[in-house]
């Protein structure tokens, strides 16, 4: 994240940190040099519109100014392109939220990072969960309801698969010095978008891109939000204390992602981890205590309150957190305020565990020890839970990437859990994630409910509009 504090609020204040830089292209692309040294699929840039003022609140910025808890935060997509000029192979998922600009603006800004990247980009999709952003974006109004929020993510994200696939031929594009035609205006059209949120005529404003469309991410933890992740989703990040519990949600998300008609082979998942290494088990254990006592509790508890909706500053220290409802992240709730599968019955979730605990690694699990002791837990995580891979945020940066890269890497290599090298050079973001065989691996996967909206070369725009009409119709009007 563009910002000083990502999981780990207050350690920017540690000697090894550098994550004051996080405005200067330096730290980018020495950044994404270091990942791809490691063969590291790609970096995952999260994004907020907003700040952290629920904690003592409303609307007080205090905790979150003076810890850098995800705050001052840079716009995510710019450093982007400086990073892929510096690699050949790392990609790039980006969070962008359907609040926050016309779907046909957006549009644009994601078809040039997926052409400038030569197809390294994804979308992480996000409806947005912090009001202050929502004062902000939308008139200073309050954040709509969850069902509303992901109604309209819906229609946004058809829009996109629209602009991107159906609005230019995979043949439009001639560049011909001898008839002088540059593009066909005749394998171009418009897509008439007509929903309750958006009407977007078209057509793109940009020629197709190197993926046709960029990968499609999604992090909803909610019922509407895993619903949207079902239809739409090739990687979800999903999260959770323990593997027990993790493994029953990822096979209720294949479920849904069964009952939408796709291949749950289809969509990979995530969880998001914090790791600490040490050379025995007491150094990293005396290297997790080091960084903890760099760490800012107001800044943890200001990250809750963005999260949760709940300013955790009207419970007691040792009060327990019970019976909360919330319009922000629903799954946070429940993680801090429920006994969770593969968990003790007697923890007591209080307003001081919950801040220590989110103090270091944020929302995510720490795995910490020796990197055979973590490589053994990244195991048993992934036979437990049916995972397929791990979302890995930092304690100090780059130093904590830096340790995974030269350290616990050649750990999991040694066990044939991650690659040697990248099949090949130029990869694209979604052969990363499925691989580099089939007839087109940087397309969608088939049973994807946007894979048959291509306008396909050869066919004409009667041929397409009847076509797409009887697709969308089958595919697109479940009610979320």
């Amino acid at each position: 994240m563009g910002c000083p504090g990502l999981q780990c609020p207050g350690l920017w204040k540690h000697p090894k940190d550098k994550s004051r830089n996080y405005n200067t292209i330096e730290y980018w692309t020495n950044l994404a040099k270091t990942l791809e040294r490691g063969k590291f699929n790609a970096l995952f840039i999260a994004d907020v519109l907003g700040g952290y003022d629920v904690f003592n609140g409303p609307q007080n910025l205090t905790a979150a100014a003076k810890s850098g808890a995800q705050w001052p935060i840079n716009e995510p997509s710019a450093v982007v392109s400086a990073m892929a000029a510096v690699t050949k192979n790392l990609s790039f998922a980006i969070t962008f939220s359907t609040i926050s600009e016309a779907p046909y603006h957006f549009a644009r800004r994601l078809a040039t990072l997926d052409h400038l990247t030569n197809g390294r980009v994804g979308w992480n999709v996000v409806s947005s969960y912090l009001d202050s952003a929502a004062r902000n974006l939308l008139n200073n109004q309050p954040l709509p309801p969850h069902t509303e929020r992901y109604e309209r993510a819906q229609e946004y994200i058809e829009i996109i698969y629209d602009l991107f696939l159906s609005s230019w031929s995979d043949d439009a594009i001639k560049v011909d010095p001898k008839t002088g035609v540059f593009a066909d205006a005749e394998r171009i059209r418009q897509i008439n978008y007509e929903g309750k949120h958006f009407n977007v005529p078209g057509p793109s404003i940009t020629e197709p891109t190197p993926q046709r469309l960029p990968v499609i991410l999604q992090a909803g933890t909610s019922k509407q939000g895993t619903e949207f992740a079902a239809r739409n989703a090739e990687a979800v990040f999903v999260n959770d204390a323990t593997p027990e519990g993790l493994g029953i949600k990822i096979k209720g998300f294949k479920d849904l992602i069964k009952q939408q008609g796709r291949s749950d082979k289809d969509v990979k998942f995530l969880q998001l981890i914090t790791v600490v290494l040490g050379d025995t088990h007491e150094e990293a254990i005396e290297k997790l205590q080091e960084y903890k006592s760099y760490s800012d509790l107001d800044g943890a508890q200001a990250l809750f309150g963005g999260w949760t909706g709940i300013d955790i500053g009207q419970y007691g220290w040792d009060q327990e957190l019970k019976h909360v409802e919330s319009n922000a992240v629903r799954g946070f709730v429940e993680k801090w305020t429920k006994v969770l599968p593969g968990e003790s019955g007697d923890i007591k979730k209080t307003r001081e565990f919950v801040a220590n605990q989110i103090s270091i690694g944020g929302f995510g699990s720490v795995f910490y020890g020796t990197p055979k002791e973590v490589a053994d837990e990244i195991e048993r995580w992934v036979d437990i839970s049916d995972l397929d891979g791990f979302n890995i945020t930092y304690t100090i940066t780059p130093g904590a990437f830096e340790e995974v890269v030269d350290k616990l890497i050649p750990e999991l290599r040694s066990r044939g859990l991650v690659w040697d090298d990248y099949p090949k050079d130029g990869i694209t973001f979604r052969e990363q994630i499925f691989g580099t065989e089939g007839e087109d691996p940087t397309y969608l996967r088939s049973t994807h409910p946007a894979y048959e909206l291509r306008w396909k070369a050869g066919e004409s725009k009667e041929e397409l509009e009847e076509r797409i009409q009887s697709i969308k119709q089958e595919r697109f009007n479940i009610a979320i």
